[in-house]
């Protein structure tokens, strides 16, 4: 007879659960997983950055920026909680998770690039009403985002530059490069704590 500590847990036992914690968790595998902290001021100037610019651009859309405090469901039985994001749907105040999730996005960190570029990506696309998936570079004015095509494929492009935008036509939504990367101080050139998802 299988242990029943060992048993992995249904989303609405380990909401439960998390309501208890002091830190944050995501469910992985049906087991909870404490998620990193202590990133850098610089990751937390560009999450509030990009909630700030899509409260407002959103405004009167029916839809509304969430934070990592929020989740997301990528599979069933398995939650994430991405940086950033948009949630289309109908809004339940005691709700844990976004009902219809349009957009995630990511802030990069040495420790967990690798992860959130390939492995929880794989996630998020499996994830039937996401229509971007936006990982920002925090150390240069780089942004990757991957888009869904007609066919609901996924296409990847590069947005470079502050003077350039990231444009996210199925939510109604264009950020500034600039207002992405307000405030931020880039480290000098030749220095990169965070490698491009080509692998630059």
């Amino acid at each position: 007879m299988s242990d029943p500590a060992l048993q992995p847990w249904t989303v609405e036992q380990f909401f439960d659960w998390q309501a208890r914690q002091p830190d944050r968790y995501e469910l992985v595998g049906g087991f909870p997983v404490r998620m990193m902290a202590g990133a850098r001021n610089v990751h937390d100037d560009i999450v509030v950055n990009l909630l700030a610019e899509l409260r407002t651009r959103l405004r009167g859309s029916g839809c509304r920026p969430f934070t990592g405090d929020s989740s997301i469901e990528t599979i069933p039985g398995q939650i994430r909680r991405p940086d950033a994001g948009v949630d289309c749907g109908r809004r339940d105040p005691d709700g844990l998770k976004a009902a219809l999730p349009r957009m995630v996005a990511e802030v990069l960190s040495p420790t967990t690039r690798d992860f959130d570029t390939y492995e929880k990506r794989a996630e998020y696309q499996q994830v039937g009403s996401l229509d971007y998936i936006v990982y920002v570079d925090p150390n240069v004015a780089y942004v990757d985002v991957w888009s869904r095509e007609a066919d609901r494929g996924w296409v990847h492009a590069v947005v470079e530059g502050l003077h350039a935008s990231v444009e996210l036509p199925a939510i109604g939504v264009t950020l500034p490069m600039a207002e992405i990367y307000d405030g931020v101080a880039f480290p000098p050139p030749g220095i990169r704590l965070v490698r491009r998802v080509d692998g630059a």
